[in-house]
């Protein structure tokens, strides 16, 4: 399921973007005393009592601006596109200017919709100063939900999460009670995800166009059929950063990472006729860093002139860009034919069953013991790599902990050389393998 999702929206220079990197304790959004610094929508993971949410930091909003250019008028409408996001709206203002004719305007905004609104009284730095009694004015706006807030020195940040966290939908899973795969098609515009959605469903539930972006938001589609239970999720193609300059395809792309998060797997898509480009193997990460199970979908092969090399040539080229997921199976498709369409089942449930294994402890180490016999572990400066023994602590993805006496020298070329036996004897098709490396003493094992 995906995280839910809490938008911080107010007039400009009101602390939003320090709230956020307090939030989620990173610096991602650059903070300055200049109103307007933050103009595309930044977002990132909070985790609170144990639960991760998605907080999207937006511009400032300034809404009866006469003067107002293109770049205020498309930070207040992307601002909005984040509230029609958001499952809770912070609305944050400012105690050292006090309430302004803004807030209000920005307020009857959120009054008309249908979202949660908690209000945030920020920059409440110097407690029980005469400056903390102007917070009493801002109950003129009519907000029930009403916090005190020191973004900068963090006080009432803890208060407003737990107020956040009443009016977040229920942890559910409502695809995994069905035993339904969710399956997400991503890529670049016009390589033909809707296409392929609409030939899956038999019917025309995406619009099919060759002008890019046609797809904006992320389309859900049931699919029942003698291999299964599916969910597709149709997403808006991914472009460059620089080519994109439509304010509701930058929120195309955030719901598109989004429908990411909460598929099971992933079909990455490619156009034939271009190759697998630079681009391509920036989606593909998307899907590698989230922990998904993959395949790599190459289209329009009818398109292809074909000798006898064409196939493994073609294969070769693909599996040298996307070196960090060679673990993806390649299928050469055609949609406007239909050519191999139909396996594309076979492999989602194959890559869905890998990414969900689980493996006993007695069986993995057993496979670490003859791994480490044909091939023993490293040594650095006299100093040799002891793994006491590993363990799988979770799936979707693998994810396998080793405990071990020294970290430093469980270097990367040996963690591919176990990751790449674990896929000799398990398989592991199509899904990324996890490790956590832990270091544990003799002394505390007992030994």
């Amino acid at each position: 399921m995906s995280k839910p999702v809490i938008a911080l929206v107010g007039r400009p220079n009101v602390g939003k973007s320090t709230l956020f990197n307090k939030l989620t304790g990173k610096r991602a959004s650059i903070v300055d005393d200049t109103a307007g610094v933050t103009r595309d929508r930044v977002y990132g993971t909070c985790e609170w009592c144990g639960r991760e949410i998605t907080v999207i930091d937006t511009g400032g909003i300034e809404v009866n601006n006469k003067n107002s250019d293109i770049i205020t008028q498309e930070i207040k409408a992307q601002a909005e596109i984040a509230i029609d996001l958001a499952d809770v709206v912070v609305f944050v203002v400012d105690l050292k200017t006090g309430l302004m004719p803004t807030d209000y305007d920005i307020c009857n905004i959120l009054k008309r919709t249908s979202k949660n609104i908690i209000l945030c009284v920020n920059k409440c730095d110097n407690i029980g100063t005469e400056e903390d009694y102007n917070f009493y004015e801002f109950y003129n706006l009519g907000i029930e939900n009403i916090f005190k807030v020191s973004s900068v020195h963090g006080h009432g940040t803890g208060d407003l999460l737990d107020e956040i966290f009443k009016y977040l939908p229920e942890e559910t899973q409502n695809i995994q009670e069905k035993n339904e795969i969710s399956v997400c098609i991503i890529g670049k515009p016009n390589v033909g995800k809707s296409s392929l959605v609409n030939f899956l469903s038999g019917d025309n539930r995406s619009i099919v166009s060759n002008v890019a972006g046609t797809t904006r938001d992320a389309i859900d589609i049931n699919i029942s059929n003698k291999h299964g239970d599916y969910v597709f999720i149709d997403t808006a193609g991914i472009r460059k950063k620089n080519k994109i300059t439509d304010r509701i395809e930058k929120y195309s792309v955030i719901r598109a990472k989004m429908a990411i998060e909460k598929s099971d797997v992933c079909l990455i898509m490619i156009d034939a006729t271009e190759g697998a480009t630079e681009q391509d193997t920036k989606i593909a990460g998307l899907a590698h860093e989230a922990g998904k199970a993959s395949i790599i979908i190459v289209n329009k092969w009818d398109l292809i002139s074909k000798d006898n090399n064409t196939y493994q040539e073609y294969k070769r080229k693909i599996k040298e860009k996307f070196l960090f997921m060679s673990y993806a199976p390649i299928m050469f498709i055609s949609v406007e034919t239909g050519q191999r369409v139909s396996e594309i089942y076979e492999n989602i449930n194959k890559v869905n069953e890998f990414n969900s294994m689980r493996i006993s402890t007695g069986t993995l180490n057993d496979v670490l013991a003859q791994a480490m016999t044909k091939t023993p572990a490293p040594t650095h400066k006299g100093k040799k790599l002891k793994i006491y023994y590993m363990t799988q602590v979770s799936t979707k993805p693998p994810t396998f902990v080793f405990f071990v006496n020294k970290a430093e020298l469980f270097h990367f070329s040996y963690q591919n050389y176990l990751k790449n036996t674990l896929r000799d004897v398990f398989g592991f098709t199509g899904t990324p393998l996890h490790f956590i490396i832990r270091e544990k003493s003799e002394q505390k094992l007992n030994l």
